[in-house]
């Protein structure tokens, strides 16, 4: 049904959007200790770009009830905020859209034609996942089409890939998957390649209770790009799938690029029936934007 879709994906969104906004405060240097001891920074919480771009993919799945890219990218362009945190070069792209340019020849002449392979097209997709949890290779066919609207790069679509893949084997309502079983599931559904190779590292570090050696070995995002962010994110996720609190803890105390990895792995575990994000810390996060519809809005 329609409205069990939506109501999965704005689970999931609400778990990114918090795990975007949360994340994102340990940016900020007087709230650097409050990391190190767990402890919720001044409210309120506002999200990133991380957010606003799920928002629209979660619009586009309203309207449409599949990815239409010119929808997609005309929605980005529209709702596009200079002061969310987006990219130098998405910036660029979103305001040429605005101004009548192509998504398709601007996206792929990024990085002297070989596409963006940053963590943007994976950062804002699970909620996609979540929409397409009675279908996981859906979601990634899906979340491959609403890559190309950004990014080109095979990395970049990869990772997109894996994101709604998890969200999508998390949020199955007829599974209560463990963490083995959802990294098997998303790596047979994503092509090969280095975030591909990730996923496989971590799925053989399931066992390791240490993320910052995970991260070490990984990567969590201070390259910014696909591969250097995914497998992180997916493996705090799949390790916390009960515990939205842990998840977020857990990924962000590693570092790096703190708000996206868990806006990933937040909205992966806020996909997931049992890790449900605590209602006193959704209270202290921004608001979703008004301009997102509700069902049949």
């Amino acid at each position: 049904m329609t409205a069990d879709r939506f109501h999965r994906a704005l689970a999931s969104l609400r778990g990114l959007a918090l795990g975007d906004a949360l994340g994102s405060q340990f940016f900020v240097p007087a709230n650097y200790p409050s990391l190190k001891r767990r402890e919720l920074p001044p409210a309120l919480w506002q999200w990133t770009d991380d957010t606003e771009m799920a928002c629209s993919v979660l619009a586009v799945l309203v309207e449409h009830g599949r990815i239409d890219q010119d929808a997609l990218a005309r929605s980005f362009a529209e709702h596009h905020d200079f002061d969310r945190g987006y990219g130098p070069a998405v910036n660029r792209m979103l305001r040429l859209i605005r101004e009548g340019g192509d998504w398709r020849e601007l996206a792929a002449a990024l990085f002297n034609g070989q596409g963006s392979w940053g963590n943007g097209a994976a950062m804002r997709i699970a909620p996609l996942g979540a929409w397409y949890a009675d279908d996981p290779e859906q979601a990634t066919h899906q979340a491959e089409i609403s890559a190309y609207t950004t990014h080109q790069h095979r990395e970049a679509v990869a990772g997109a890939m894996a994101v709604a893949a998890a969200s999508a084997i998390a949020a199955d309502p007829a599974g209560d998957v463990g963490p083995e079983v959802l990294l098997d599931g998303v790596i047979a559904l994503v092509p090969r390649s280095a975030v591909q190779a990730g996923l496989r590292r971590a799925r053989d570090m399931l066992d390791y209770a240490d993320a910052n050696t995970v991260a070490a070995v990984l990567g969590c995002g201070r390259r910014t790009s696909a591969h250097d962010t995914v497998p992180f994110a997916l493996w705090a996720a799949a390790r916390n799938l009960g515990s939205y609190e842990t998840a977020f803890w857990t990924t962000a105390q590693a570092g790096g690029d703190v708000d996206t990895t868990s806006a990933i792995a937040g909205g992966v575990v806020g996909a997931a029936e049992r890790g449900a994000p605590p209602a006193a810390w959704l209270e202290r996060t921004e608001p979703l934007p008004a301009w997102l519809p509700a069902l049949g809005g």
